[in-house]
C-alpha cells in the first residue's frame, strides 16, 4: 500500500464549497478517502460532492454552521452513523473582514471569533474522541500568513489564525498519545473566487506577486497536496507543525533595487 494511499478513511472537510476546502477534498478524494462535505453553502457542496461522486469517488453532503455547537454534534453524529468512523478533520471554514481597527465592533469581532477560532476548537475536540476510539486520527487546521505575520486592517482574523497555530501545537501535545497526529496549514496569496476581484486589481497583484520568492499568486489546488501528505501515512511522524504554503513569502523579501544588494 502506497503511504499516500487513504482508502478506507473517512475525512471530513469544512468550508467544502469553494476555494481551498473543494480543493483539498476533491484532492483528499483522489487518494481514496470517502469525503463528508460540510459548509453552510448547502447548494455548492452538493456540487462538490457530485464532482466527486461522477470522478468515482465516494462523497456525501453535510449542512454545517461552524459557529453553533448543535450543528457541530450533529455533523459528527451523521458522519458516525453513515460511515461509522472518522479519520481526517480538515478544519477550513473560515471568515474575513477588512476594518481598521478603531472600526471593530463587537458583534464583528465575535462572529469573526466564533467562526475562525471557536468553532474550530469544538470541533476538533469533539472530532477527536472519534478519532480515539480508532486509536489514530489526522486534524488539519489551516491558519494563513497572518498565522505568524501581520497585515494592516485584519486585526481580528489575524488574531484568530495566530491562535491557530498555537492552538495546533497544544493539540498536537495532547492527541499525540492517541496517535493522533495534528498540523496545520498556512497558505499564502491564494486566488479563490472570493478574492479573485481584489486579485485581479493590477497594483494588489504586482505587489502579492514582488512579495513571493516564485513570482506568482497560488490556487486552491496549490493547498491539496500538502494536505494530502497531512493526511496519509506518510506524515504519521509530523505533528506540531505549521507548514506554510506560501510560495517563499515567509522566507524573505529582495531588495528594492539591485544595487542595493550589493552595497
Amino acid at each position: 500500500m502506497s503511504i499516500f494511499d487513504l482508502t478506507g478513511k473517512v475525512a471530513l472537510v469544512t468550508g467544502a464549497g469553494r476555494g481551498i476546502g473543494r480543493g483539498i477534498a476533491e484532492e483528499l478524494a483522489s487518494q481514496g478517502a470517502t469525503i463528508a462535505c460540510a459548509s453552510r453553502t448547502t447548494e455548492q457542496l452538493e456540487e462538490v460532492a457530485q464532482s466527486i461522486r461522477d470522478a468515482g469517488g465516494t462523497a456525501v453532503s453535510i449542512p454545517l454552521d461552524i459557529s453553533d455547537m448543535a450543528s457541530l454534534d450533529q455533523t459528527l453524529a451523521t458522519i458516525d452513523s453513515e460511515f461509522g468512523r472518522l479519520d481526517i478533520l480538515v478544519n477550513n471554514a473560515g471568515m474575513n473582514a477588512r476594518q481598521p481597527i478603531d472600526e471593530v465592533t463587537e458583534e464583528n469581532y465575535d462572529r469573526i471569533m466564533d467562526v475562525n477560532l471557536k468553532g474550530l476548537y469544538f470541533l476538533s475536540q469533539k472530532a477527536a474522541r472519534y478519532m480515539k476510539k480508532n486509536g489514530a486520527g489526522k486534524i488539519i487546521n489551516i491558519g494563513s500568513l497572518t498565522t505568524g505575520y501581520a497585515l494592516a486592517k485584519v486585526s481580528v482574523y489575524t488574531a484568530t489564525k495566530g491562535a491557530v497555530g498555537q492552538l495546533t501545537k497544544a493539540q498536537a501535545v495532547e492527541f499525540g498519545e492517541h496517535n493522533i497526529q495534528v498540523n496545520a496549514i498556512c497558505p499564502g496569496f491564494v486566488v479563490t473566487s472570493l478574492t479573485e476581484k481584489m486579485w485581479s486589481n493590477s497594483t494588489m497583484r504586482e505587489w502579492g506577486e514582488s512579495r513571493v520568492a516564485l513570482g506568482k499568486l497560488a490556487t486552491p489546488k496549490d493547498m491539496a497536496g500538502t494536505a494530502a501528505f497531512l493526511a496519509a501515512p506518510a506524515s504519521d511522524y509530523v505533528t506540531g507543525q505549521c507548514i506554510y504554503v506560501d510560495g517563499g513569502f515567509m522566507a524573505g523579501d529582495r531588495w528594492p533595487l539591485p544595487e542595493a544588494a550589493a552595497s
